[in-house]
C-alpha cells in the first residue's frame, strides 16, 4: 500500500512541471474553450475518440476526467501564449514498475516538437521522480505520427497486433491494429546521458 501512496505524493508534488517552451499543469474547467477548440475536431480526434459535439460535452470530459482523478494528467500549455494546445497523462503501476503514457494535441500545433518536449518531461517523472523500469504507449497503426513521437523519444516496437481492438474515435467500431511501444529506464539512461 505504501508504494501507490508514495506513487500519489510524488504525482500530487509534480503537478506543475515545466520545460524550455512548455508548462504541464493540472486540466480546469477553464481550459474548456481551448480543448473544445481540437476535440471537436474530427482530424485531432480520429484514433482517440468521437468529436466533441458542444462545449457542455468537453466540460463533462474535463470534470470526469481529468478533475475527478487528477493525478498523472496534465493540460499542455504554451508559456509565452498561455494557451492550452493538448493534454498529456502518465498512468504509473507502480507495483510492477511500469506505466502507460497518452497525449493528444490540436492539430494547428502538430510538427513543432511539443509532443515530444512534454513526453520527455513524463519520462524524466517517470523514471527518477517514480523509479519506473518501462514506460509504453501505444496506438493505431494508421496513426504515423503518434508512432513518429514515440520514435523521437526513444521508444521501440514491442508488438504489433492486427484487429487488436475497435476504434473509439471517428472510426468508431473499425477495428485497428495495436502497434505498442516502450522505452526502459536503461535506454532512456543511454540515451540522455
Amino acid at each position: 500500500m505504501k508504494q501507490d501512496n508514495d506513487k500519489n505524493y510524488i504525482l500530487a508534488t509534480n503537478n506543475h512541471l515545466e520545460t524550455k517552451r512548455l508548462l504541464l499543469r493540472p486540466v480546469s474547467l477553464l481550459d474548456a474553450e481551448d480543448m473544445f477548440e481540437y476535440s471537436s475536431d474530427s482530424q485531432t480526434t480520429k484514433f482517440v475518440f468521437e468529436p466533441h459535439q458542444t462545449l457542455t460535452d468537453t466540460r463533462y470530459a474535463i470534470a470526469e476526467y481529468f478533475m475527478a482523478d487528477p493525478l498523472g494528467k496534465y493540460a499542455i500549455e504554451l508559456k509565452e501564449q498561455h494557451k492550452m494546445i493538448g493534454t498529456i497523462d502518465l498512468r504509473a503501476e507502480i507495483k510492477i514498475g511500469v506505466a502507460e503514457l497518452g497525449y493528444i494535441i490540436n492539430k494547428n500545433y502538430w510538427g513543432f516538437g511539443y509532443i515530444p518536449e512534454a513526453c520527455d518531461r513524463l519520462l524524466t517523472l517517470g523514471f527518477v521522480d517514480l523509479n519506473l523500469v518501462r514506460v509504453k504507449a501505444l496506438h493505431d497503426q494508421r496513426n504515423q505520427n503518434s508512432g513518429r513521437v514515440m520514435e523521437k523519444i526513444g521508444m521501440t516496437v514491442d508488438s504489433i497486433v492486427p484487429e487488436a481492438r475497435r476504434n473509439l474515435g471517428q472510426l468508431k467500431g473499425e477495428l485497428f491494429t495495436e502497434v505498442t511501444r516502450s522505452i526502459s529506464k536503461k535506454q532512456w539512461q543511454t540515451a540522455k546521458y
